[in-house]
Parts: structure tokens; sequence; C-alpha cells
């Protein structure tokens, strides 16, 4: 049935008859006769065109013409003309005509009217679109009754999709007669109007009836963009069918068989670049390519292998092809000649092993993240472990230094492929582990980005699964429990549960074992590398992140009871184990870890603990402990401070279970413990958690809270008593000592030794005594501790020249010397007492801060920055005004109190309490260069992640501050303007460059690589029009500073200044590039939308660059040219680098070198001649390096100097007759008349309105508040 009911003969006789149509058309032709032959003729009417798309009409047609005395060509013109009236019924009619039986095809088909069909046709496709649209404006009530006569004209459009239909059929039927061959616009216009309905059995037909290879090359034309169209669809998959089912097959034809041979290779160079696009054309290609003979699968295999040689985009592409070649290329079942040297195969893998080491950084990384579905594909297949890794070495570089190499790539997303590819061939890097592939990955999951932090973790967690020995354990514990403090969640989550997985459960496998008769030592009985395991996870540097590792899982319910039972199996077969072997018991001591571990599990599963087992080690701990004391302390036992250790773990464990415990062992336990406490003579590290079991007993026995806190505040009393009754006698008898040592003879022999014996166990006695004191006072801040204060005071204060009342005992007495300990002890628990007690804070901080700076004792300047960080949380308005001297300690001469100063202001920092101004900022840079590696890798992740996502524009606003402080400049810019420092209370207690401490002066090679590499690690934070900021400042302040004579370059410091910002100006960091802008989207999972994201990057990258462009012949050239002037007068050594300076910003404008430096020919002709010089060396030294034999000889030498010495032949003429560089003044400056005014240059020969201009600008914004 047709559309447009136009078959039926209701409606041919409701339309009309012949006879009309017949007079119609008569009246149009004598019309079209008598007028002019350029005259259009007028079209059918819609009764006409209506009966015209009947099939029986027009199969009646021709002959009734003939009787009636019309040709059939008197059809063409009023057709032609209804085209653009009525398209879809003229359309219809025409394709009635061209299939009607006896048509005359020679006189109804040219190329104009057709072309002009298949515009029509194109007109009833978007008709249809829009009528099926709903329409917004309609409504289901009364039309506008304006329009009522146009409703009957208006039928027909919503019955057009019903005739595309109809007509398409019709069009395939109508093309395989149509004599294409000999009109080929008419053929591609067909071609062209197929393709864009879909309509693929109309490109079938144009194809079986001109074979030719015109016309599949129209075809192909037509099909590339829907095959290679971005976004899946019904049109993009029927398009590649169509290339699959219809156009391949045609190469066994001889006529177009190199046209289907190159089709892959074609698709291959039309693919778009971005990634899903991409990835759809691989798809398409290698559908077509698998319908292909296998030669010409070969053919176009090394096509691509070819590809991947030659430029970025086509490299690119290639390691996407080789991976979706790899399955079509390889059999399901490997064997040795799989993978031959000779085999496609191999050489695909090759290609993506090569790209690997590519120069385009996203090359690199989809080459290794296609080379990591390779091996899993080729591992499937059965290829075995020694085969593949012959495979992924290429020349003397094996998989393991690839990675390595990768995993420290510049580029985020190469680092995450990398980690990536770890994770897949972690078989193949085989044993031992590369040392430094390990701390790569280490390293890695330090990283600034989520995703490769994600990657890293789960690359060395499969390392360690995989070879869990002593290295990689080590490496693991160091990279990964510190993920647990992650500022993302997943990545915590992640960090938890492979804890759970690769450490506790391991631990757990130790819970059913037993002692064999036949076992000797450890080892044999655990699993391998439990006890390793054990011993690792108390590390001091780990233990802070497992404690809340353990904490978080214990409070999800995941930690099972099965691990106590484990670390209390673990305990007790070591101890029978021991005395198997009839060893003293006083010697043995746990596995390391494995009782420090279970204080940690125990608060999760108390009843799992058994209190027989508890309750015979601690008495046995506790026996040796005692017996053990003085002959420790004499002989230096190493069992001792193990033993210790032990006995504060369990003491913990006893405390998270005593709820568990029963009444009577609580109770003497709780007096054994106060009985120890009150002897003064344990291990300090026991004290606290003697004091904290000691606590918690008596909080969880007690019957009310009430009774557990007066039972605490009574026995803390008591101890605070005998402490200060013990520390006041060691005081009286030191001051005794020291009054009465000149009027009696020294001791000599046994009573000597006696004498130095009872000397040392009294300060012994008197330490403790005060760390416990420190220890009650923390437990229990109510106590009482006015007895303490004043011998504190006595002692912290000891050795200072101050006067002190005569009746003070120990006042003649200077305890740093005599007692260093004591000294350091009494400070930390000064520090303890103030934390409690405001008042006593206030009158001693200001002391705290004295020692910090004069101490001579690295131990004691490192606990009081520990004290000034709690001050500064608990009392922050008395201690900010005093953060000129804290930071001191960044610049202290010992390492441990360097880095204990920076991590402790870093969290102060990260926590808002300190803020990043004043001299805070300038003086954590030389971290960035410290001596030691630690504190350098802390000072990288705090100014490379956590700086720059909390105060992103701090690096830009400091930048030029910055050259100053380092280079200990004061003179013009050197300093803090006076409103500046009252303004900051952190830095009003001195000026900011008023000490050499933060300086890194001199000229020489080390001082300048650490300077630029501050400078360069604060230029990777700045923003690109935050580069042209600094830039623009940098000329403006410093080198116009120098040709204003405001910054001298007849000093040291001066001259360092200006060669630093040459060299700033120089560096590739400060290059703005457009791509500059889109690398950081590279990692397509750190953001949205990528495809959006990269392109309003390159707008913005193209827009600084631009502008980039203009700042610098505008303001920095006039500059550079005065400021050439003034070191040539001075004949200052400054001039060659500021050639080299204006030699790097000028290289990427060669070409327009003439226009930029027109003010100054001579500088012209010397850059051009160092241009030459330096292009000229470099590829002389390429090409020696490339020619060098294997002794290490070089060539003769070469001729590439010889171009560039006749070149400037002129220039040197110049250079001899030394002619100085003119004065500006003299000079035309075309280029910045429209910057400098009608008014000329200033009276410094300079644009001072640009320069001045350029000092004012305003900082993007204020980190102050961040």
């Amino acid at each position: 049935m047709d559309v447009d009911d136009i078959d039926s003969p209701a409606s041919a006789s409701a339309t009309g008859s012949l006879s009309a149509f017949l007079s119609e058309l008569a009246t149009l032709h004598r019309r079209s006769s008598s007028s002019s032959s350029s005259a259009t003729s007028p079209p059918l009417s819609l009764p006409s065109l209506t009966l015209l798309s009947s099939a029986a009409v027009s199969a009646s047609l021709f002959p009734r013409l003939a009787a009636a005395g019309l040709p059939a060509s008197s059809l063409l013109a009023p057709l032609t003309s209804s085209f653009s009236t009525h398209p879809a019924p003229a359309a219809a009619a025409y394709l009635r005509l061209l299939l009607a039986p006896a048509s005359p095809f020679l006189s109804l088909f040219s190329p104009l009217p057709f072309l002009s069909f298949l515009l029509a046709l194109r007109k009833a496709l978007s008709s249809s679109s829009s009528s099926t649209a709903p329409n917004p404006n309609s409504s289901s009530g009364h039309g506008n009754p304006r329009k009522r006569k146009n409703q009957r004209q208006q039928a027909a459009p919503p019955r057009s999709p019903s005739f595309l239909r109809e007509a398409l059929p019709l069009l395939a039927d109508a093309a395989g007669r149509l004599p294409l061959g000999e009109h080929p616009d008419a053929r591609r216009s067909l071609i062209d109007t197929a393709t864009e309905l879909a309509a693929f059995n109309v490109l079938a037909a144009v194809l079986g009836s001109n074979r030719n290879a015109e016309a599949l090359q129209d075809v192909v034309r037509a099909l590339l963009p829907v095959a290679l169209s971005g976004a899946k669809s019904a049109a993009r998959a029927a398009a590649v069918e169509f290339l699959v089912r219809k156009v391949v097959p045609l190469g066994d034809e001889e006529g177009v068989r190199k046209l289907v041979e190159y089709l892959p290779r074609l698709l291959a160079m039309k693919a778009p670049e971005k990634t899903d696009a991409r990835a759809l054309a691989v798809e398409a290609i290698v559908e077509v390519v698998q319908a292909m003979q296998p030669y010409e699968r070969e053919g176009f295999t090394a096509f691509v292998v070819t590809m991947a040689k030659g430029k970025a985009k086509g490299r690119l592409f290639a390691v996407d092809m080789v991976l979706a070649m790899l399955p079509v290329l390889l059999p399901s079942e490997m064997d040795e000649s799989s993978l031959g040297e000779d085999s496609w195969g191999l050489k695909c893998v090759r290609v993506l092993v090569e790209r690997c080491s590519d120069t385009v950084g996203g090359v690199r990384a989809r080459a290794l993240t296609n080379a990591a579905q390779a091996l899993d594909m080729l591992s499937e297949r059965g290829v075995e472990v020694a085969r593949l890794q012959e495979v992924m070495t290429i020349g003397n570089m094996d998989l393991g230094d690839l990675l390595r190499r990768r995993c420290i790539d510049d580029k985020a997303a190469v680092r995450k492929a990398a980690l990536v590819l770890i994770t897949k061939a972690i078989g193949l890097i085989g044993r031992p582990v590369d040392e430094s592939l390990l701390s790569a990955m280490g390293a890695a999951c330090s990283d600034p980005l989520v995703s490769i932090r994600k990657a890293a973790l789960a690359a060395i967690s499969e390392v360690f699964r995989k070879f869990p020995d002593e290295r990689v354990t080590k490496e693991w514990l160091q990279a990964v429990p510190s993920l647990v403090i992650d500022s993302e969640t997943s990545i915590q989550e992640e960090c938890e549960n492979l804890f759970l997985e690769l450490v506790l459960n391991r631990v757990c496998k130790a819970a059913n074992l037993h002692l064999g008769d036949d076992s000797v030592n450890l080892e044999e009985v655990f699993p391998e590398g439990t006890l390793d395991l054990l011993k690792s996870i108390c590390d001091g540097e780990v233990a802070p992140c497992i404690k809340r590792i353990c904490a978080s899982l214990g409070k999800k319910k995941k930690l099972r009871p099965l691990l106590a039972t484990s670390l209390q199996n673990i305990v007790t077969i070591s101890e029978s184990l021991w005395l198997r072997s009839s060893k003293p018991i006083e010697k043995w001591t746990a596995p390391a870890g494995a009782w420090w571990l279970l204080s940690e599990v125990s608060s999760f599963a108390p009843k799992s603990v058994n209190w027989k087992f508890l309750s015979h080690h601690w008495k046995l701990l506790d026996n040796v402990g005692q017996e053990d004391t003085g002959k420790a302390s004499s002989e230096g036992d190493p069992n001792s401070a193990l033993w210790a250790l032990d006995r504060v773990s369990l003491l913990q464990t006893i405390s998270n279970v005593s709820m568990e415990l029963p009444v009577e062992p609580a109770a003497e336990l709780a007096h054994s413990l106060l009985t120890r406490i009150e002897n003064f003579d344990m291990n300090l590290s026991e004290v606290d958690a003697h004091v904290k079991s000691l606590k918690t007993l008596c909080k969880r026995k007690a019957k009310t809270a009430k009774e557990g806190e007066e039972l605490i505040m009574k026995w803390v009393q008591q101890l605070i008593n005998k402490a200060v009754a013990s520390l006041d006698s060691y005081i009286k008898g030191t001051s005794q000592d020291s009054r009465g040592c000149s009027f009696f003879t020294p001791p000599t022999g046994k009573h000597k030794g006696r004498k130095g014996a009872s000397t040392s166990k009294a300060m012994s006695e008197a330490v403790i005594s005060v760390f416990t004191v420190g220890s009650l006072i923390l437990a229990c801040p109510d106590a009482s501790v006015q007895g303490i204060i004043p011998l504190l005071h006595t002692i912290i204060t000891s050795g200072n020249s101050e006067p002190r009342p005569k009746n003070l005992a120990g006042g003649d007495v200077s305890f740093k010397e005599l007692a260093p300990s004591l000294y350091i002890q009494s400070w930390d628990t000064m520090a303890k007492l103030c934390l409690v007690d405001d008042k006593l804070a206030k009158r001693y901080i200001p002391l705290f801060v004295q020692e910090l700076e004069r101490s001579d004792l690295a131990t004691l300047r490192n606990n009081i920055m520990i004290a000034m960080a709690d001050f500064y949380v608990r009392y922050t308005a008395l201690v900010d005004c005093y953060m000129s001297k804290i930071t001191k300690s960044l610049r202290d001469p010992c390492e441990v109190v360097r880095r204990q100063t920076f991590v402790l202001l870093a969290k102060l920092l990260q926590r808002d309490y300190v803020k990043w101004r004043g001299v805070v900022f300038l003086r954590f840079l030389p971290s960035l260069v410290d001596e030691s590696e630690k504190i350098r890798h802390l000072a990288d992740y705090l100014f490379g992640s956590i700086l720059k996502a909390k105060a992103p524009l701090l690096a830009y606003n400091s930048f030029i501050e910055a050259i100053y402080v380092l280079n200990d400049y004061t003179g013009h810019g050197g300093g803090f303007s006076e409103s500046q420092g009252s303004q900051s209370s952190q830095g009003s207690q001195g000026s900011v460059r008023g000490s050499t401490l933060f300086a890194i002066g001199g000229t020489d090679e080390r001082s300048r690589s650490k300077r630029m590499h501050i400078y360069v690690s604060l230029l990777k934070q700045m923003a690109p029009e935050h580069l042209l900021a600094t830039s623009a400042k940098l000329c403006a302040e410093i080198l116009a500073g120098v040709c204003d004579g405001l910054l001298s370059v007849d000093d040291a410091a001066g001259r360092a200044v200006l060669q630093d910002a040459l060299q700033i100006l120089a560096c590739k960091e400060m290059r703005i590039h457009p791509s500059i802008c889109t690398d950081n989207s590279e990692m397509d999972d750190e953001g949205g939308d990528s495809g959006t994201a990269s392109a309003l990057n390159a707008a913005k990258g193209r827009a600084v660059t631009q502008v980039a462009k203009k700042n610098l012949i505008q303001i920095a050239i006039p500059i550079f040219i005065e400021l050439k002037r003034l070191l040539e007068s001075k004949n200052s050594p400054l001039t060659g680098c500021l050639m080299e300076c204006l030699r790097a910003l000028l290289k990427d404008y060669k070409n327009e070198i003439d226009e930029i430096l027109v003010a100054d020919k001579q500088l012209q002709r010397e850059l051009l001649y160092d241009m030459h010089k330096f292009e000229a060396g470099k590829g002389k030294s390429s090409k020696e390096a490339a020619e060098a034999g294997p002794s290490g000889s070089s060539p003769g030498p070469g001729q590439g100097d010889v171009a560039a010495k006749a070149t400037v032949r002129s220039v040197l003429k110049e250079m001899n007759r030394s002619v100085p560089t003119p004065p500006l003044h003299t000079m035309s400056v075309p280029k910045v008349k429209s910057v400098l005014g009608p008014g000329g240059l200033s009276a410094s020969r300079r644009p001072a309105a640009v320069l001045e201009s350029v000092r004012r600008l305003e900082p993007f914004g204020s980190d102050d508040e961040n």
C-alpha cells in the first residue's frame, strides 16, 4: 500500500482523473513552448501529483501521452518545479514514472532534475522528523480560527514517514537502472543522500550496477564519517556491516582489489583522536580486517607497525590498533611458533613495549595500559613466563627497568598506567623485586592524584601478596598503612581491607598451631614471614597508623576474636620452646610485636583474652623487671628495654580487659601497680602505662563514678607528695655536696665507687619522680602541684645569672651540667603543668621560647618544640607572637629537631592554627633543599599537595619576596614594609631579612642550584596566568630596578638576585605553551567532562600564550635592551647570562626576531649568532655521539659550524668594531609605540608607564583565610 494512500482507486477518483491531468499538462506544455526558454515552468497541482503517484496510473500514462501528442520530456519541467512546492508527492511521482513500464529513461533522467529530486527527498526527511516530534505549542483545544483554511494543505506532511518507507525501496530499484556511470555528480549526490537516509540498499544497488573504482570510492567516502562517528548508533553499526558484507567481498574483483585492500588503512588514517571515538574506530576496523584475506591482514598489520613510528597521532592510534589486532593474529592455542621472531603477533607486542618509552606522555600511558591487557591475553593463551619475559625485553632494558622508569615519569597518566602494568605483570618481574622499583611504588602511594594513589596501593599490595619477603614487607608497611589518614575515604577503606587481608589474616593462621616434638626454632613452627611481619608492625614510624587501622577495624567489628587467640598462642609457643632449650627464663623475650598487637586488638575482643595467660606473664615480667632494675642499668642488658616494652603492652592489654577480671585479682593488681609507681625505679616508658592502667582499674571496679574519682585523686596526690619529697631530698643533697666539696678530702677507691653508685641511684629516682608527676597531672588535672613547681623552677633556671634567694636549695647548682637528664625531664614536666594551668603557662612560655633558642641540648630542643606545638593549640594567642623564633628550628643543626619542627608546624598549618603569612612560608622554603632526604620528601609533599590545594595563590604572591630572602638581599624591595610587619603578629618579632639563617646566598653552583630547585618547585604550583604575571613582575621589579639603580649589582647579593631572575625567566617551567593548560586533563578520571574541560583548557592556553607574546614584545624587550646597555657599560659578567635568557625567551619566535628586536639591530645580530652557534653545537654533539665507535673515538671536526660562521661573518665585523648597543632613546621602537604613548620615553629611557602599571599589579587573592 503506497503512502499518502495514492495507490487507492478511491483516492485517485477523488483527486481528479487522468484526462484532467493530461489537459493540465497540455496547457503547461503550450505555455512553456510559447514562452522563452529561460522561464521556469509552473508546478503541477497537488491532485495531479497524487494521481501520478499511483502505480496503476503511471503504468498507463505514457501510451495516453503519445495518443495526446505530448512528449515524455514535457513531464520533466513541471515535475522539477513541483519538487520545491510539494516535495513528498513530487518525489513519489518521479520515482513511479522512472519505474513505469515503457518509461523513457533518457527523456526523464537528467542530472539537474535528478539533483532536484534528491533535494526534495531530503526535504521530505526533514519534514518527517519535524512532524513526528511533539509540538510544544499544540493544544487539545480549539486552534486559531485564522489557520483553519490552511489545515487542508497541512494534512499531507504527517504521512511522510510512511512515504519514506515506500520511497526508499523504489529508489533502490531505480538506482540499479539509472545510467549513473555517465553522470558522476548525480551518482555522488545519490550516494550522499542514501547515506544520510541510512538507505544502505540504495548503496548496494549503486555498487551492483557500477562496479568500478569510482563508484566504490564514492561509497567509501560517504560511509567513512558514519563508520567513524564518535557515538554508538544504529547507523554506525549498519555502515560497518555494509563495509564488511558488501564492500570487502568486492576485493576479489580485479578493478577494485587495491581499493578494498587499502580500506582499513584509510579508516586508520581518518580515525578520530578522542579516546572513546578512537576506540569505536578501532572496533570498526577490526571487523573489516577480520573479513579480509590473511595476506590483506598482514599487509594492514605491517602498515600499523610502520604507523607506530610516525607522527604522535598515528603512534597513539597504533598502540590501540595492535592490541585489537592481537586476537586476530594469534591462534587460540599458542605454540612455540606463534610468537616467533617473524610472527606478526610478536611484532605487535614489541610495538607496545617500544611505545612505552615514547616521547609523548599520552602515547606512553596508552602503551603501558595496552601492554597490561596484552600480557593478560598472552597468559590466558598459555604463553610461558620465560617467553613473556623475552618478549617484554627491548635491547638491554627488561620489564623491571621499564616499570621503574615509568613509575617516576613526569606525566600522571604514565605513572598510573605503569602501576596498573605492575599489578598485571608481577609474575614476570621475578624475585628478588628490584629495590628501586619498590621505592618507586612506595613513593607513588603519596602521589597528589587520587587515582595514582589507588593504583600504587593495588600494585604494591599485589607485590606483597606474591613475594612477602623482608624487603617487600618493609616497603609495604612504610607506604600502605599511612594511607589510613588519606583525604580520600575510598583509599582509607581499601587500606584497612588490605591490612586485614595481608597482615591480620596471616597472623590468624597461627591460632591452631602446636609445638611439635622436633621443633627447634620459631620460624619452623609458624607460617613463613609471620614473625617478620609482627616485628615490622611495631616500628616507631608505622605504629601510629596501625593503631588507627586496628581501631577503625574494631569499630566496624571486622577484628575476629581468632586474632587475639593467635597472638596468645604465638607468645605461649615461644615461651615453651625457650624453656625446652633449658635456657633461663629471665633471658626470654616474646616475639617482637606480639604483645604490642595484642594490646591494640584486645579492647575489641576482651573475652578472647585468657586471664590466666595475662596473670602468668604479668608475674613473670614484673618479677624479672624488679630483679633487673639495678643490674640492667649497670650492665646495660639489652633485654631490659624489650622487657619494659612488653610490660607496657601487657599493662595496656590488662586495662582493655579489666571489666572481665575477677574482683580479687583486680585489687591485687592495682596494689601491685601502686607499689611499683611509689618505688620510682621503673623505666620511664613504663610509668605512663602503670598510671593509665591503675586509673582504668579504679574507674571500672569502683561502684560509682564519684567513688572512682575520689580513689584516683587520693592515690595521685599521695604519689605527687612522695615525688616532691624525693626530688627535694635530691636537690638538698646535691646542694650540700656542692657547698661542702671544697672542705673535704675527695673519696677514693671503694668509698668513691659507693658514693658514685648512691649518687647515680638518687639522680635516677629524681628523674623518675619528675616524670611521674607529669604523667599524674595529665591523668588527674585537678591534683595539687604547688609543692613541685618551685623545685622544677629551681632546676630549669639553674645556671642562670639571675639572682636567687640564698635560702633556696640548689640555687647555686647547674643541673644542666650535673644532671642533664633531670634538667630535660624538668622542662618536660613543667610543660605538662602549663598545659593544665593557664596562669602558669603565661609565666613560663617566654622561658620555653628562650631555652629553645639558646639550648645546646638537641633532645631538649626537640621536646620543647613538641611542647610549643601543644601550647599553640591550647594557648594560640600567647604563642602566636613567638612564631618567628619558633620557625628558626627549621634550620636547627640536628636533623631530628628539623624534621620534628617541620612535621609539627605542617600539622598546625593544616588545622589552621598557624596561617601561611609573614615569615612562615618563606622559612619553609629551605626545607625543599634540606640535607636530609626525609625532610626534602616531606617538603615536596607539603608544597606539591597540601599547599597547592589549601593556598593555591601563595606561591605566586610570595615569589618575588622569596628571591630576596634566599639571597639575603636587604636593599630595594628586599624586606617587609613596616606596615606589613606590624599587621602580621607572626612577623612582629624580627625582620624577615635580619638573619642569614634562612638564606642560601652565594653565586657558586651549589647555592644557585639549590635556589633554582626552590624556584622551580614554586613555579610548578602556578597556573599559566600566574606564570605570566610572575614574569611581568620579575621584569618590572628586579630587571627594571637594576636599570633604575634601585637594585645595585655592585655587591654579590644584588648580582645573585639579578642572575636568579634571569635564570627563572629562561627556565622551561616559566615558558607558557597552549599545552600547559591541557596537561592537567590527562587523567580523565580526576575530573568531570574531559572533552569540555580539554576544549576550555586549550582555549585558555592559546589566550595566555598570545598575551605572553604581547607582554614579551611590549614590556620585556625594552627592559632587556636597556639592561644590556647598562651591563655592557659596567663590563658585568652577567651580560652572558642576559644573552642566554634572551636566547631562551626568543627561540620560540625565531621567524619574528627581526620584528621583535627592530629597536636594536646589534642585539638582533648577536642573538642570531648565538642561536646558530647553539644549534650547530647541539647538532654536532648529537652527530658525534651517534657516530662514535666502540672505543669512544669521535670523528674529525664537523662541518656544521661552517654555515653558522658564514652566516654571521658580518656580525663579527660589527662586534670587532666594539660598537656598543646604542641608547634606547636613539632607537625607533615601533612595536611599543602604542604602549609608550605620544610622550615618547621617560627620562630613564624606559616605558615607565608600562613598568609602573606592572608594579601595581594586585595579587590574585589572599590565602590568609584559606
